[in-house]
Parts: structure tokens; sequence; C-alpha cells
């Protein structure tokens, strides 16, 4: 299994509870193959750039344990879920 981070912006004006449901969501995911180590809700930050017509974003850092093949379902998830604008998973070091 490798390590691995997950950075995922949420749309702003979803409600808190929507937010924690959401990262339960992922932490599911992750573990049906994995193991997740952390999860780290860094609240609302101002964006680079308007992404989907949002200057901010509600940021969500998940670091975890995982065989290779259960990045691309837990990206396609990311994909198919509306309030996620943004995310990026990297392999850590």
């Amino acid at each position: 299994m490798n390590k691995y981070e997950s950075v995922v912006i949420i749309n702003p004006s979803v409600a808190e509870e929507k937010i924690k449901e959401l990262s339960q969501r992922f932490t599911d995911i992750i573990n049906s193959d994995g193991k997740v180590e952390k999860v780290e809700e860094l609240g609302k930050k101002k964006l680079a750039y308007e992404v989907k017509k949002n200057k901010e974003g509600y940021y969500v850092v998940i670091n975890f344990e995982a065989n290779p093949d259960l990045i691309a379902e837990l990206e396609r998830n990311y994909r198919i879920i509306d309030e996620v604008i943004k995310f990026i998973t990297i392999k850590a070091e």
C-alpha cells in the first residue's frame, strides 16, 4: 500500500453538516480498501482564481494509505459529487 494525500475543495455555500457528511463519505470509500490516517478540515479559504464561479472554497485534506486502484474510484466519486469544485490526490513520500 502507498501513502497518499488528497485535497478536496468543497463549494463554500454548502452547510456544515453536509461537509461533515461528505468527509465521512470519502473516508468510508478509502477505508473500504485502505486506511485513513488523518482528516483535516482547514475551513474556508480564498481561492487563487475563480472556480465554478466561486471565489472561496472549503478545504478538506485527507492523508491515507491505499492500493493504487482505489485512487481511480475515489476520484470518480469526487467528480460525480456536485459540491466538490476541485480536488487533487498525490502520492506522499
